[in-house]
């Protein structure tokens, strides 16, 4: 720990009760800096500092990390902007005081991807910044110049840096410094005045020199591994251990003429990963053998260079070789004392590991053991989201709760800290407070919702207000900011003790402005994405109307949009802020629970769908159209469950209504009189239905039970180009899965076409019923074949179909595998899958699905049919035989 916590020393009898101390804030974050760069300038001055000591341990380094958006980069920034010019400094941030005779050198790096820097633009990098320094470094020099010939043959360095930005951001002193440098050494082994350009020639001369001895190049026969160097492969491995002679060259420089480079390394976390270390073995060479330089390294994860277990992936490491970077060493943002602590400072979040590891040290026993439980450590860390302050405050709330001689439990914990609402205003303005507590209001924001819900007319504070660090950033989202988990929830749920406060009147007020606000956008987006916004906008709106009991306004034509796509994304919102369990009190409340259940009824069997809209439409909260809206969909859960006479009772009351969904319960009507296998009635119904009752669709349902597939199919494809003219996804998938179906039976290479052109309009809908119907087109399309593992396939599909609770699609599962035995002429298997239709099929609906098995194998029937066939029963038999022949001809003929 970096210290001792006073506040909490003072808070406990119990001496036994070891407290260690928390403080985050940049102005501390800047005297660790400036706290470690003094204590490194001392270090440098030591008799005894070598730069070729490559055993010692390396203390030349600071390490901030944590999560992203915490202000990790504004904080790089600000650093090198200081330490470049005192009089950028922050007014808080205190004034440092070198050792005389040292100028600080900051060169700031960005190691993002989206920065494209590699290990070469790194190295170029420092070096160019050192060019301003005046000094000449020839034994880099030669070095690098070296690589580059090897590694970028007919592409001259000079040309390189003028193409690249590095040039205007360090000026063009570089390729001049290098090319004096070739010259003295060539000079200086008397070689020909035209050969000091010609770096081969003088890298092997020096090399000779250096390896004789020769007092010509005494100012370089003090690095004792340039020979070396300059022998080995010019590779980007050899290019890696370079810096060492960067670090001999500084160390020539005169004691008047002495410089610390401070080398800061941003987005530590695009180096690589756990598994791939290649750049981050070269970087933390570069750290190594620099001692002489300065390193603030910056990502969004802890170093792990201390832990042993690195070894073999990077070439030092451990707690002797990095101290102040042990997996234990905790250091907290204050300023450290000793040279083994501090190197490691958590900016912002903690990661869930590293809350654990702070609670469980934060207080201990005489022990040395956690003095909080595994338990408490692991729900108080959940709650925190990460935030320091929380984990602090939580900490003083167990000793306030063991003042009181009780042990502390979650629950302890459920209410919110109202300090983190202080603690997060207290430098806001009053314009920037009154944007945070509206955009608290939203999942996600966008400064025209914050700025309209806060009832300001200008943007200036929201524009503000995003730079901060609890807000963060997500450029791939619907809108693109978001605030802190914990911060949100706490502005919304805990007391607020502040001079400004939201009174409920005020809360209410915003909320009805945002939900406002949300319906504005989506009524106004009318290009590509208006579904997303919508479901994004029904999502935060329901929520918003829920917990502020607020009239649905615009939610009403929301939930009607969402539904007549058919698409079905899921859109509960999160649970309410209310206590205790969820309850039906609101129109928004049953409008909620009513969506949820549409979207969810893909994924749960049709029982549980029916159940959750029966209490939606037992609440009597949603106004008549929505009303009717419970109505349809629990109808359709009835039919889907085979209970025909509530599906009957629900539609018809839903025609009766004239509502919005009266063309549809119509079909829906005609649907069970098509199930019912009163074919003239359904036809007739069908023709008045128009494109609102789906009249194409329709039709193909009824053609396709008679054999007459081409007339089904010519049905389902005028279905799905009509739905695809009014732009209604989901519509146009169902129809086409149902064409693909109708055509399994005729021509399998056809059907192939079908089913991936089906495939890919239900690729994003969520459709399970109809899904399944594709699957057993595929196997209709298999039907005949031994190779097709046709009774697996069903046993599978069986299963799925069972868990889905939609009785009717197992119905044609079983068509399915009739049509296959039948082609096989195994009538033994189709005689049990007769059977087995019967058995599904006593209450009359459906029981032409076993005429038409009998039709398919040309069997006589077994008892009176109740079906009504359009063009009577004997047309409809010789249609099933006719395809099942035709598929026996078409594998004989394959």
């Amino acid at each position: 720990m970096a210290g001792r916590d006073l506040r909490a020393l003072f808070g406990s009898n119990d001496r036994g009760v070891t407290a260690g101390e928390a403080f985050t804030n940049r102005e501390g974050q800047w005297q660790l800096v400036a706290a470690a760069l003094t204590e490194h300038l001392q270090q440098l001055a030591q008799p005894g500092f070598r730069i070729d000591d490559f055993e010692a341990p390396r203390r030349n380094l600071l390490a901030f990390h944590g999560v992203g958006g915490i202000g990790k980069t504004v904080l790089s920034r600000k650093l090198e902007s200081t330490l470049k010019d005192t009089t950028d400094r922050p007014a808080q941030w205190g004034a440092p005081v070198w050792p005389a005779g040292w100028r600080i050198w900051p060169v700031r790096i960005d190691l993002a991807r989206s920065a494209g820097t590699d290990f070469e633009h790194v190295i170029l990098t420092i070096r160019l910044a050192l060019a301003e320094l005046g000094h000449p470094l020839p034994a880099f020099d030669i070095a690098l110049r070296r690589y580059w010939e090897r590694q970028h043959p007919g592409e001259p360095l000079e040309e390189y840096l003028q193409r690249s930005t590095l040039t205007t951001r360090f000026g063009k002193n570089l390729p001049q410094q290098m090319q004096s440098a070739l010259s003295d050494v060539a000079q200086a082994l008397l070689l020909p005045g035209t050969v000091g350009t010609v770096v081969g020639q003088v890298t092997g001369s020096l090399v000779s020199a250096l390896r004789e001895r020769r007092q010509s190049v005494q100012a370089l026969a003090g690095c004792a591994r340039l020979a070396d160097l300059l022998e080995a492969e010019a590779d980007l491995d050899a290019l890696s251990y370079y810096p060492h002679l960067l670090a001999f060259e500084l160390a020539q420089l005169p004691a008047d003429k002495r410089v610390l480079p401070v080398i800061l390394l941003d987005t530590f976390e695009d180096v690589g990963d756990r598994t791939h270390r290649d750049l981050e073995r070269l970087l933390q060479r570069l750290v190594w053998l620099m001692p002489n330089s300065f390193f603030v390294i910056t990502g969004r994860s802890r170093l792990q260079w201390a832990e042993p277990a690195l070894e073999g992936q990077l070439d030092f490491t451990g707690p002797h070789a990095w101290p102040g970077l042990a997996a234990h060493d905790i250091p907290l943002p204050r300023p450290a004392t000793g040279t083994s602590r501090g190197r490691q400072i958590l900016v912002g979040d903690f990661s869930a590991e590293d809350c654990e590891d702070y609670l469980a040290r934060r207080l201990t026993t005489p022990s040395g053991q956690p003095l909080l439980p595994a338990g408490l450590r692991a729900e108080i860390a959940a709650r925190s989201h990460g935030l320091p302050l929380y984990l602090d405050l939580a900490v003083m709330r167990v000793l306030e709760i063991r003042r009181t001689g009780r042990i502390p439990v979650p629950a302890d914990f459920d209410g919110g800290f109202p300090a983190l609402i202080t603690r997060t205003l207290q430098d806001l303005t009053p314009e920037e407070r009154h944007v945070l507590r509206a955009a608290s209001l939203f999942d996600a924001f966008d400064t025209e919702l914050v700025v309209t819900t806060a009832g300001l007319t200008h943007e200036g504070a929201a524009r503000r207000l995003i730079e901060r660090p609890f807000v963060r950033d997500n450029p791939f989202g619907l809108w693109p900011y978001y605030l802190h988990a914990l911060i949100r929830t706490t502005l919304r749920t805990a007391p607020d003790a502040t001079d400004d406060t939201w009174t409920p009147t005020d809360w209410t007020q915003a909320a009805d402005r945002a939900l406002t606000s949300l319906g504005t956008q989506w009524q106004a987006h009318t290009g590509p994405g208006g579904r997303r916004l919508l479901v994004g906008a029904l999502r935060q709106g329901l929520a918003l109307a829920r917990d502020f009991h607020l009239d649905l306004g615009w939610l009403a034509d929301g939930a009607w949009a969402y539904v007549g796509d058919s698409v079905w994304e899921p859109l509960a919102p999160p649970a309410p802020h209310r206590p205790g369990p969820a309850r039906l009190e609101t129109a928004a409340d049953a409008l909620v629970e009513l969506l949820s259940t549409l979207a969810r009824r893909q994924h749960q069997h049709r029982s549980h769908t029916v159940a959750r809209l029966t209490a939606v439409i037992d609440s009597q909260l949603l106004p008549d159209d929505l009303h009717h809206m419970a109505l349809y969909y629990r109808a359709k859960a009835h039919r889907d469950l085979g209970n025909s006479p509530a599906s009957r009772t629900g539609m018809q009351a839903v025609a009766d209504g004239q509502g919005r969904l009266a063309p549809a319960a119509r079909r829906g009507l005609a649907h069970l009189a098509r199930m019912a296998g009163d074919f003239p009635t359904a036809l007739t119904t069908a023709r008045t239905l128009g494109w609102n009752g789906r009249h194409h669709r329709v039709q193909g349902d009824i053609w396709w039970p008679h054999g007459d597939m081409d007339r089904a199919a010519t049905a389902y494809a005028a279905a799905r180009d009509e739905a695809e003219n009014h732009g209604v996804t989901g519509e146009r998938g169902n129809s086409q899965a149902h064409r693909a179906f109708a055509l399994a039976f005729t021509d399998p290479s056809v059907a192939d076409n079908e089913l991936a052109l089906a495939e890919h309009l239900l690729a994003g809908v969520d459709l399970r019923a109809t899904t399944l119907i594709t699957h057993i087109a595929a196997l209709a399309r298999d039907a005949g074949r031994t190779d097709a593992d046709i009774d697996h396939r069903a046993q599978v599909l069986r299963a799925e179909i069972t868990a889905a609770g939609v009785t009717y699609t197992e119905l044609a599962l079983d068509l399915a595998l009739a049509f296959h035995y039948a082609v096989r002429n195994d009538q033994d298997q189709v005689a049990a899958t007769i059977a087995r239709l019967r058995d599904n099929t006593r209450g009359d609906d459906f029981a032409y699905y076993s005429d038409i098995a009998a039709f398919m194998a040309d069997l006589p029937p077994e008892e009176a049919s109740p079906t009504r066939w359009i063009d009577g029963p004997e047309r409809a038999r010789t249609r099933w035989h006719t395809l099942v022949n035709a598929r026996r001809a078409h594998l004989n003929e394959t």
